[in-house]
């Protein structure tokens, strides 16, 4: 257990935060480096393609540096540490690890700054380093202790029983478990899995997190994500694992996933939500965690009628009509439920394509201000919540849309398809 800091280790850790921001990716692009050397193992839980990118030690130096800022403050990071406690669980994160990770840590931290790195300011980062790992432990337990009362404990395998084209780009898996035993666990529409796989050209494991795109039924059998196959497959760079799904992996084939986490989720059955608007904007692949909500708030062949009745508007923007997940699915639905509005935008139309069947604005990018402030964005609603997945840049866009039209930033709820988090203050 970790003592708690004193008055002056506080003050030591708040003052080094200016040296963190200059220095902070060198010390977690040493500490990262040192730490796989010297313990390979740990490859199977780290993403190579974020560490090629340099995506990981940038997120990490963030998020130490957001420690530094507010550890008078905790609950400033409520939402940082909720994200990073969720991906841990789902990457199988040991209390064990936090060990190692703290030796590592605080090594980079002396080999960067040198001498400058004084016994105190040492010891006032092992035990901040100390009261962090706690907070973290603590919460991963309790999810640890809700996967295993489902009776699934690490990773377990799965068979793929369906591969069904979305797009020209996006490709649905249908997983079941190996086992057999089914129902599986339920999940909060919006979150995922981590999906499991051995690399060969690196010589170990590798996971990446997937959306599970389809809202859970009552006898749950099997889990679907819809995955992108990226531009560029070469080893180390983005879309590793997601190309080899597309080009190696086929029905019969076994993964593994992790118990479903996520904090980006809505909850169907939260009566406090009653007539509260739900407003789903994605962009591309972004749709596949704002599907499985669009799915869990209206009514389809296999699923229980939603508990709560909310007002949902679906604004999509895809490349082309070929390129959109879900076109057909989401129109299907629009007809089926009368609590639903959909607004698409391609960028670029075709011949085939024709307006109020495939796209609703052509030939442009999303532009909020093309919408019905009230009809498609219920701006003057104050309880209208607004989940937004897509690209970091275009999440921020909107973002900043939103709240230039009036919208509370409390309302608006970001997923990032990548290591770290969109910062709070873009």
């Amino acid at each position: 257990m970790a003592a708690p800091l004193t008055e002056s280790q506080l003050a030591i850790v708040k003052a080094t935060a200016p040296v963190l921001k200059e220095h902070g990716v060198t010390i977690t692009t040493v500490f990262y480096n040192n730490m796989l050397r010297e313990n390979p193992e740990l490859h199977n839980i780290f993403s190579t393609t974020s560490q090629t990118t340099g995506r990981q030690p940038r997120a990490l130096a963030g998020a130490v540096l957001g420690y530094a800022t507010y550890i008078d403050d905790l609950a400033k990071l409520t939402h940082a540490v909720e994200r990073i406690a969720h991906k841990h669980v789902s990457l199988q994160v040991t209390p064990a690890q936090y060990d190692i990770v703290g030796k590592y840590l605080i090594q980079a931290i002396g080999q960067v700054l040198g001498d400058a790195a004084t016994p105190d300011i040492v010891d006032a980062w092992v035990a901040a380093y100390g009261v962090l790992a706690k907070v973290f432990i603590n919460r991963e337990a309790e999810m640890y202790k809700e996967a295993a009362a489902h009776n699934w404990v690490g990773w377990r395998k799965f068979r793929i029983v369906r591969k069904v084209p979305e797009s020209s780009v996006i490709t649905s898996f249908y997983l079941a478990p190996s086992d057999g035993q089914t129902p599986l666990p339920k999940f909060l529409p919006g979150q995922y899995v981590s999906l499991q796989v051995p690399v060969p050209e690196l010589g170990y494991l590798q996971s990446r997190q997937y959306s599970l795109s389809e809202a859970p039924t009552e006898q749950l059998e099997y889990y679907r994500i819809s995955v992108k196959k990226e531009d560029s497959p070469e080893t180390g760079i983005p879309g590793l694992i997601s190309n080899m799904l597309h080009a190696q992996y086929n029905v019969g084939d076994e993964v593994e996933l992790s118990h479903p986490q996520g904090e980006f989720f809505v909850d169907p059955s939260d009566v406090s939500k009653e007539g509260v608007p739900a407003v789903l904007i994605s962009a591309g692949v972004g749709a596949t965690p704002l599907k499985s909500i669009l799915d869990s708030l209206t009514t389809a062949p296999g699923r229980q009628p939603p508990a709560v009745k909310r007002p949902v508007s679906w604004i999509h923007s895809s490349r082309s009509s070929a390129m959109q997940p879900f076109g057909d699915a989401v129109r299907q639905i629009c007809r089926e439920n009368k609590n639903v509005k959909a607004n698409v935008f391609l960028r670029n139309l075709g011949p085939e394509d024709r307006a109020g069947e495939h796209y609703e604005f052509g030939d442009m990018r999303l532009d909020l201000a093309k919408l019905d402030k009230e009809a498609d964005l219920f701006i003057s609603n104050p309880r209208a919540e607004y989940f937004i997945c897509g690209p970091e840049t275009f999440m921020i866009d909107v973002r900043h849309t939103l709240m230039g039209m009036g919208v509370d930033k409390s309302r608006i709820f970001l997923e990032l398809f990548a290591t770290g988090d969109v910062p709070d203050d873009a």
